[in-house]
């Protein structure tokens, strides 16, 4: 960073009289991290960065490798508006970088970047914009539920909406960080709501995404309301998705408009949607990346399930809207908003360049309800299915050399821990749900077909072997560290402090927007579980309950 950029940001600091800093990032999952400094620390962190022990950051490094430093990025200085003006606070978003400066690889900020740089070779920029629903609960004494705040349905206005005012606030504070709001109304589902802010490059975006959710999630609980991003908070209505508009743009024109091709949409653009619909499976495990992800994305919901495109088909997976122009661009419809938006952005350009480069044509748009049509009708038209569940989707991922190769090996083996996490919360949680049994012991088996990188189907088959003799301790080295045996088994350790209400799943489940808050839970309980015997005793409960 130039002398000048650091002397005018500190010149800024100043005339809008802030007094504390927040320095973000974000985890593997998508989720704000910051540390505050005081503002009088402001010139050092621009010069030099702020030290940060990353060992208990999720899917960041081991504790004997922990030691990094967060740079800001001047680009994203934002006042936060809820703050008091007086003595105010301001945030910069950061990069994640080693002690010597590089860029650390586990950052999800760094992989977005690097496949900008990788499309920019060949004159590209990549631009997103997409659509984000919520929902907006009651709280009963501080506590999240799932009670509709308002009665309203698609487009509704007050007094059905009673959420008019919170989004107008909402809307107001996100201005003020910088962004163009575009539209708001109610979504289809009871307390479902949706507001769009104009597209721009994919790494600003993504931060504006982190930034989103950070600002509704705050200005909602100021006014007692619970905002959730959750893909599927209750069974039997509309979830909540993240459609993302994407084009291409080179030497400032948008180079998926060509008025002379059919349909007006260029080669590139074909290719690009090509590239898409080829790498979709892998997609999926950072565009859906919780199990209740896959609640969504089922047949009667405005959801995608069948890997397809159409130029007006809201049932395809990809679906190219009306405008053209500088408006032309393709709409991807299976994110939903608890996924990592700088991963998400990362694979859809990576597959889609792919297709531009490799010229990977589309098969036949699908022009009628995709729903309707029958096994042999897909199989047909060459219509193939998402992945039905997080274990399927990361199968997909780890065959998909393409995608691996844009996040790397410690972004991959980190997606692969995070997900066996989630899945041995599950069975532990199912002890109190047994509804919920053959769901979870299905994407368990799955996930241990699945394996890490580097499994062998040999080790795949002592981990059964071990499982049905009992091996305790054999099971501890193979499946997971030792740190990690109590941490996963939330329901147990919860119980052990006394928590009785943390123990329903759906709860927890519920309100979690990733299950991370299950496992969090557990490092609690954790902490108060010392040495071997606890580890042991916490996979024999899980070995005597499957």
């Amino acid at each position: 960073m130039s002398p000048e950029i650091i002397s005018s940001m500190l010149e800024r600091i100043e005339q809008d009289n802030v007094r504390f800093l927040r320095l973000q990032f974000t985890d593997l999952l998508g989720m704000p991290k910051n540390v505050a400094i005081p503002a009088k620390q402001a010139e050092k962190a621009l010069t030099d960065g702020i030290g940060l022990d990353g060992s208990s950051i999720e899917g960041f490094v081991r504790i004997e490798e922990s030691d990094m430093v967060l740079r800001p990025d001047p680009s994203t200085y934002a006042h936060l508006p809820w703050r008091p003006r007086e003595n105010g606070v301001a945030r910069f978003i950061c990069d994640v970088c080693k002690p010597d400066g590089k860029p650390f690889e586990g950052d999800p900020r760094y992989v977005l970047r690097m496949a900008m740089e990788d499309a920019a070779k060949d004159g590209y920029v990549f631009n997103t914009g997409p659509e984000l629903e919520f929902f907006l609960f009651k709280m009963i004494e501080g506590r999240p539920t799932t009670q509709f705040q308002d009665a309203g349905g698609y487009f509704d206005l007050a007094p059905t909406d009673l959420a008019e005012d919170v989004r107008r606030e909402i809307i107001l504070a996100l201005t003020e960080m910088g962004f163009e709001i575009e539209a708001s109304h109610h979504e289809v589902a009871e307390s479902q709501h949706e507001i769009d802010f104009k597209y721009s490059d994919a790494l600003t975006t993504a931060d504006r995404v982190v930034t989103f959710k950070f600002a509704v999630k705050t200005m909602a609980l100021m006014r007692g309301l619970h905002a959730s991003f959750m893909a599927k908070p209750i069974y039997g209505i509309n979830g909540s998705g993240m459609h993302v508009n994407c084009s291409l743009a080179k030497d400032g024109k948008n180079a998926f408009y060509d008025p002379d091709a059919p349909l007006q949409l260029s080669e590139t653009c074909m290719h690009f949607i090509g590239g898409l619909l080829r790498h979709a499976p892998a997609i999926t495990r950072v565009a859906n990346p919780t199990i209740n992800s896959y609640k969504r994305l089922v047949p009667g919901y405005e959801a995608p399930c069948y890997v397809s495109w159409s130029t007006s088909n809201r049932s395809a997976l990809v679906r190219v809207p009306a405008p053209r122009g500088n408006s032309t661009r393709v709409e991807f419809r299976s994110p939903d908003p608890t996924c990592n938006p700088y991963l998400t952005f990362a694979a859809m350009l990576t597959a889609g360049m792919e297709g531009v480069r490799k010229e990977i044509e589309p098969p036949a748009g699908a022009n009628g309800n995709i729903f309707h049509m029958t096994t042999a009708e897909r199989e047909r038209d060459g219509i193939g299915t998402l992945p039905g569940s997080l274990a399927e989707a990361h199968r997909d991922l780890l065959a998909d050399d393409l995608i691996c190769r844009a996040f790397g090996p410690h972004v991959v083996d980190a997606l692969t821990s995070v997900a066996e996490a989630d899945f041995f919360c599950c069975l532990k949680l199912r002890t109190f749900r047994p509804s919920l049994s053959a769901t979870f012991l299905i994407e368990q088996t799955q996930m241990h077909r699945t394996g890490r990188p580097g499994r062998s189907m040999t080790q795949m088959k002592d981990i059964d072997t071990m499982r049905r003799a009992r091996d305790i301790d054999g099971l501890i080295g193979a499946l997971l560290d030792p740190a990690e045996a109590v941490r996963l088994t939330a329901a147990e350790a919860l119980g052990t402090v006394g928590d009785e209400r943390a123990l329903d799943p759906l709860e927890r489940l519920k309100f979690s927007d990733s299950n991370v808050g299950v496992r969090r839970a557990a490092s609690l309980a954790h902490a108060r579980a010392v040495g071997r015997l606890a580890e042991k005793k916490a996979v024999e409960g899980w070995l005597l309950d499957t």
